[in-house]
């Protein structure tokens, strides 16, 4: 069986590794072969990274090359797409692409992208692309959702949404005995778009570094975080290589947000980097954070900047007790959010998607 993934991004996005490629073992092993097809290619996202703006002809080339290759897709068992074939163009673009590359296909999103158009300021955006993610959606054999707020959204438009989180494989990312938790490492791992959801915090960073001696990594901020900098506080550049190591030289996961619509719709997978390594955690009870962390028992939530302080200084108290909340997050990892549980799901669920009968052209 073939499969073509339609993904926004090269393999250098999580969205990437996480919901496409790190199934391809389990999918290979099943008899099915998984081919790339990214919009936005790597050179691309570093450049996003860097604070480089791709330009308009290379954004051109890029749809060129997709409109190409979804011309020559039907010879493909099945399609996977990944949010969207065309970000900003309308939705009657995304009927015609599947009704071109006529094959059965998978809808798959780990964001609540159709914020970007249905909640956009320019009204003609909202009126034009409000709804350009429903051809998709209605015409999919199955949405993959990575969470139940998008699940929600993509039930109003099929059946067959089912919720797939973002998951890790917990055989890679796994606890480590620390030689020493002197100072406590307060971490958290993102990206420069995300960079904004700590600002809030970082007075209560740096007083926690003056009064208690604790070190911040931030792993993943790039340029966005350099006029941020205070005594304790240490940047790490991200790298698949280095990913893991890093969050397993944390002591304390954080993951802030704001309580908007784009942040409902996150999938939590910092939380599960985090949990996955044996971390206790903290974070805002927006979304699916609600349900990974299970308050006093893997961590803690926290909305006020009291809140936050608290929850911090709870864990800095006790060794003992991030030592257990971490290991009871491992637990709700491993049991939840593993590739082990999760690879076998998304086999079954390509394989009959692949197996429906195709459209009528």
């Amino acid at each position: 069986m073939r499969v073509l993934a339609f993904t926004k991004y090269g393999s250098l996005a999580a969205s990437t590794r996480q919901r496409f490629m790190q199934f391809e073992p389990a999918l290979a092993k099943a008899g099915i072969a998984v081919d790339y097809s990214p919009l936005l290619d790597n050179a691309h996202l570093k450049g996003l990274v860097e604070g480089r703006r791709a330009s308009p002809l290379s954004i051109t080339k890029s749809y060129a090359r997709r409109a190409l290759k979804i011309l020559n897709a039907r010879s493909y068992d099945l399609l996977w797409v990944h949010c969207e074939y065309f970000p900003y163009l309308p939705g009657f673009i995304e009927a015609s692409s599947v009704w071109v590359a006529s094959a059965p296909f998978v809808f798959d999103y780990d964001d609540a992208i159709f914020h970007m158009y249905d909640t956009a300021r320019n009204p003609l955006t909202r009126m034009l692309l409000g709804g350009k993610l429903e051809p998709l959606q209605e015409r999919a054999k199955v949405c993959l959702c990575g969470n139940e707020y998008l699940r929600a959204y993509a039930a109003r438009h099929n059946g067959n949404a089912v919720v797939v989180p973002t998951v890790v494989d917990t055989d890679v990312y796994t606890p480590v005995r620390r030689l020493s938790e002197q100072p406590v490492t307060v971490g958290w791992i993102g990206s420069p778009s995300t960079w904004n959801y700590v600002r809030p915090l970082l007075p209560i960073l740096a007083q926690l570094c003056e009064t208690r001696g604790i070190r911040v990594l931030v792993v993943g901020a790039g340029d966005a975080g350099q006029n941020d900098r205070f005594p304790g506080l240490d940047f790490a550049d991200w790298s698949e290589e280095a990913e893991v190591e890093l969050v397993q030289s944390m002591d304390i996961g954080i993951m802030p947000l704001n309580d908007d619509l784009w942040a409902r719709g996150k999938s939590g997978y910092k939380l599960i980097q985090y949990m996955a390594c044996g971390l206790p955690v903290v974070a805002s009870p927006v979304g699916v954070n609600a349900e990974i962390v299970r308050d006093g028992d893997n961590g803690f939530l926290a909305t006020s900047p009291k809140q936050w302080h608290q929850a911090l200084n709870a864990l800095l108290d006790d060794a003992e007790g991030r030592r257990r909340m971490g290991a009871r997050g491992r637990e709700r990892a491993v049991a939840d959010y593993s590739l082990a549980v999760h690879a076998p799901r998304v086999v079954e669920i390509i394989r009959a998607a692949a197996e429906a009968p195709r459209a009528k052209k």
